[in-house]
């Protein structure tokens, strides 16, 4: 059975990478046109307070205007889904994709992983429903994510590790790997796929291995992390009410446009570096951190926190573990501006570690994310360690996430 669905499973992978490819790269070209085309063509300045707060304002009523006209209302809100969610309709996905453009495109602090992933199961879903209908319908949603996800970090063990969390929590019984076996699939060749199509997420930032641990490595890598991860969970403390005050205007145009408003204040003050979902942005902060004050670093975590629980509650789609890689890489960067001493990869994957955690309560994610970014698995058995304390922090904390009839229904 399981070589017989393998082809499907390939198929899957190659147009999950592909989906993903598609749209990064659209986002890509209409991000050029927004931030360099156009003030190149007027001579004016694209990092400047007054177009930063123009560009974001105007995309807030954009994704308002979408969200009121089109059909499926440009998906579901994004403060009430996880990763994986029950497939939307066709009629939704344009929608859905055109909001997406604009959230990635106009520099809003949203990642791409929690559109794109939807996006890709609803057509695959229907896809695969005419042309292999026998296939059950959770276990093409499964390989679908796990073909997305793969892409979106370059590797299928992103996707492996966040579904053994899923398949454990479903009990379904039978062999863990026998479930595994076709996401894995789909995972891997969705991850060739964007490899050969654009390449890895996460730019290089050429961070110094870590070498022998020192015994006090363990007590300062986790009190970087609960520090990362506090900071994730005063945001999460304020995620609902922030949720309810937008919807008390009832209109998506109001409240989108206001959360643009207010996105463009916090890009005019935090400046360029902490705009966009955060990728591109933590690198450049990485290799650029001795041009930051400890007070500018702090700054640039306040924005885009603050970024981030506006720009999920106000209406806009997007996931939020990308601007919780940045803000945790810049915790990190604030630590080791403090205790020079602390190894820089150390500071980083321990900062990363702890806020991906608080943000979506995956240790398996949390550690490969923090291992990924610094680019050094020797640091895998240290983390192992420092992520204890960290999950015994955030267990049973407030999450970034609106609870709902619905989203009770995910995967």
């Amino acid at each position: 059975m399981l070589v017989k669905l393998s082809v499907p499973a390939i198929l899957v992978g190659v147009l999950s990478g592909l989906g993903l490819f598609l749209v990064e790269g659209t986002a890509h070209l209409l991000q050029l046109v927004i931030w360099r085309d156009f003030p190149g063509l007027f001579n004016l300045d694209p990092d400047s307070g007054w177009y930063v707060f123009a560009v974001l304002s105007l995309v807030g009523l954009a994704v308002g205007v979408v969200c009121t006209l089109a059909p499926g209302r440009g998906g579901p809100d994004s403060a009430t889904v996880e990763l994986l969610t029950p497939p939307l309709p066709l009629t939704a996905v344009p929608g859905l994709l055109l909001v997406s453009l604009l959230v990635l495109a106009g520099g809003v602090s949203l990642g791409p992983e929690s559109p794109i992933i939807a996006i890709n199961i609803a057509i695959l879903v229907a896809l695969l429903r005419r042309v292999w209908p026998s296939i059950d319908v959770k276990l093409v949603m499964l390989m679908t994510a796990a073909g997305t996800i793969g892409a979106l970090f370059g590797t299928p063990v992103a996707a492996a590790l966040v579904l053994t969390g899923v398949l454990a929590a479903a009990d379904t019984g039978g062999a863990l790997w026998d479930k595994l076996f076709l996401p894995l699939l789909a995972a891997g060749v969705g991850s060739l796929t964007m490899r050969m199509l654009a390449g890895p997420q996460f730019g290089p930032t050429d961070i110094p291995p870590l070498g022998v641990p020192h015994p006090s490595d363990f007590l300062t890598g986790a009190v970087v992390a609960c520090t990362a991860a506090l900071v994730i969970l005063v945001g999460a403390s304020a995620f609902r009410s922030l949720h309810a005050a937008f919807r008390r205007l009832r209109n998506p145009l109001l409240y989108t446009t206001l959360g643009g408003v207010i996105l463009g204040g916090l890009g005019a003050l935090g400046g360029p570096i902490t705009l966009f979902s955060g990728g591109q942005q933590m690198a450049d902060l990485i290799r650029h951190a001795e041009d930051h004050t400890t007070a500018q670093l702090l700054l640039i975590i306040a924005v885009k926190l603050a970024a981030l629980l506006v720009a999920a509650t106000a209406g806009f789609r997007g996931g939020r573990i990308f601007p919780a890689i940045f803000i945790g890489a810049a915790v990190g960067l604030v630590a080791q501006s403090l205790m020079p001493d602390i190894p820089l990869g150390l500071a980083l994957a321990c900062g990363i570690l702890g806020a991906v955690l608080a943000e979506s309560r995956d240790g398996w994610l949390a550690l490969f994310i923090a291992v990924v970014v610094v680019g050094d698995v020797s640091i895998l058995a240290l983390l192992c360690l420092v992520i204890l304390p960290v999950w015994l922090l955030v267990t049973g904390a407030p999450k970034m996430l609106v609870r709902t009839a619905d989203n009770q229904e995910s995967l």
